[in-house]
């Protein structure tokens, strides 16, 4: 249970980094970021999979870049329902996407996501 809220609000975290550094990624605030994150992960889990499920081809083919395509298409999608939490362009989604990555690449080089980090 606390991992789980760890990774909560360490996804958040990472949302507001995200929304300083790439222009046309808005968070309003903590709140909403926690919230965005919620959103995110249940689209993700449903739309994302499908999606993922059915570009399977091409994201082989692009040796996985696509995924990011269809990262950026969930991000967008879920800006629509948060309040607080926007991203206004497609090329901000997608920048969002990749810096998502690669902060979520860095928690996990860190140990801050790992099964080691807590008891």
């Amino acid at each position: 249970m606390l991992r789980m809220l760890l990774h909560w609000i360490l996804n958040a975290v990472a949302l507001l980094v995200v929304a300083h550094f790439v222009e046309g990624f808005i968070v309003d605030s903590f709140v909403s970021a926690l919230i965005a994150v919620i959103v995110i992960g249940l689209l993700n889990a449903t739309l994302g999979l499908l999606l993922k499920f059915v570009t399977l081809p091409l994201g082989i083919l692009t040796f996985g870049l696509f995924f990011l395509v269809i990262n950026a298409v969930v991000l967008w999608f879920s800006s629509k329902f948060v309040p607080g939490f926007a991203v206004t362009t497609f090329k901000a989604a997608f920048l969002g996407a990749l810096a998502l990555a690669v902060l979520h690449l860095l928690f996990g080089f860190l140990g801050l996501t790992s099964k080691k980090a807590l008891p």
